[in-house]
């Protein structure tokens, strides 16, 4: 899975405004919808949001990463939001989150989800890439880092 395909500019928020795991969550599937990636954000919010019931989605060191499996998208798609105050989402640290990435996938298309995941997870252990994101001052600069 390659980044580069999946991020642009209008699929990352510098500046997200939510203080609340929903209102951080909407945010991100506001981006979608309006980059015309997401057919149905309702049924996008509800499997995000019950995938975040069964396990929350904030890993460690201010990372989460909301994804789910929905019928609203034909590929998966994929944002990212910086919060400019950190977020309380659950972590596996119990520490507030500032960086988001969020994920979708059809349902029938697994291996791609999981790939996604597994990519992103490994590129956010990497305290200089997070520090790096957190200093960005342009969504260019974001994609940059993110896929280089």
């Amino acid at each position: 899975m390659n980044l580069k395909t999946v991020l642009t500019p209008e699929t990352v928020n510098l500046h997200l405004k939510g203080t609340s795991k929903e209102e951080i969550i909407d945010e991100l599937l506001e981006m979608l919808v309006q980059a015309n990636l997401v057919t149905d954000k309702a049924a996008a919010r509800a499997c995000v949001l019950d995938r975040e019931r069964k396990m929350s989605t904030g890993m460690k060191h201010g990372i989460a990463i909301p994804h789910g499996k929905t019928d609203s998208v034909k590929d998966l798609v994929a944002c990212i939001g910086i919060s400019d105050n950190p977020v309380d989402f659950d972590s596996l640290d119990q520490e507030p989150c500032r960086i988001f990435i969020m994920t979708l996938s059809p349902i029938d298309k697994t291996g791609p989800h999981l790939q996604f995941l597994a990519e992103v997870s490994l590129l956010f252990k990497s305290a200089e890439k997070r520090e790096e994101i957190l200093k960005a001052t342009d969504k260019a600069e974001v994609i940059r880092i993110l896929t280089e």
